[in-house]
């Protein structure tokens, strides 16, 4: 099995493209096809991380030949592992718009969105907000819906929604040094820059959570 079985196992149960696999994992198309095609025998740790953390999954449903995804989806796990279950819909709310470039206060918008069950099991507080601007569009890119958890706490490097002075929304990666914020673009245009703010600015960054999974736009059609 291992890597190449396992991808294409992990795009079939995500319902992905390479393209997005890509976003997700901070790489290029052409990378993931090295993965699923074998001409790599490794992923990198940091791309690694960036998928397990986005799409919940543990390192060893991507490496391991025994007890990875493909091995899972074919039936070939040991009788100790736990298969998983059969897939339940579920829904969660989109409550409006986060803009990845200048901050501003997003727009409230009555619907729902599907989600996966195993993802709004293990966020039950978390919403939707719909993504618009493109400094994030290495990992975000504009119009797809990010689910973010009000409670679940930004690592340095997460990508987090934080409200600027009070009203303003932006969705940036976030790097908290102490006395020192400092909110990151992702994107494949360089002209976007990190704001910065430090203890000694008269602005309040208030924390309103972290995205934990996202829905391409392409797949919301």
């Amino acid at each position: 099995m291992g890597i190449p079985k396992n991808i294409d196992a992990l795009l079939v149960k995500f319902d992905l493209k390479p393209e997005s696999l890509a976003r997700i994992a901070g790489v290029s198309t052409a990378t993931v096809s090295r993965w699923r095609t074998g001409q790599t025998d490794n992923i990198r740790k940091a791309n690694l991380e960036r998928i397990c953390e986005q799409l919940e999954l543990s390192p060893d449903d991507i490496l391991s030949s025994s007890v990875g995804l493909a091995a899972k989806e074919h039936g070939r796990v040991p009788s100790c592992a736990k298969l998983p279950s059969e897939p339940r819909p579920a829904y969660a709310p989109l409550l409006g718009r986060v803009h990845a470039g200048d901050a501003c206060e997003p727009d409230v918008i009555d619907n729902r969105i599907p989600i996966p069950y195993e993802v709004r099991s293990a966020h039950p507080d978390g919403y939707f907000l719909e993504v618009e601007g493109n400094c994030m569009s290495r990992v975000y890119p504009e119009g797809c819906h990010i689910y973010i958890d009000p409670r679940q706490q930004p690592r340095n490097g997460s990508v987090a929604v934080v409200s600027i002075d009070g009203a303003d929304y932006v969705m940036r990666r976030l790097y908290n040094t102490g006395r020192t914020i400092v909110l990151s673009p992702d994107s494949w245009d360089d002209s976007y820059e990190d704001i910065v703010i430090t203890g000694e600015d008269e602005r309040t960054v208030e924390y309103v959570g972290t995205v934990v999974w996202f829905q391409p736009a392409e797949e919301m059609e």
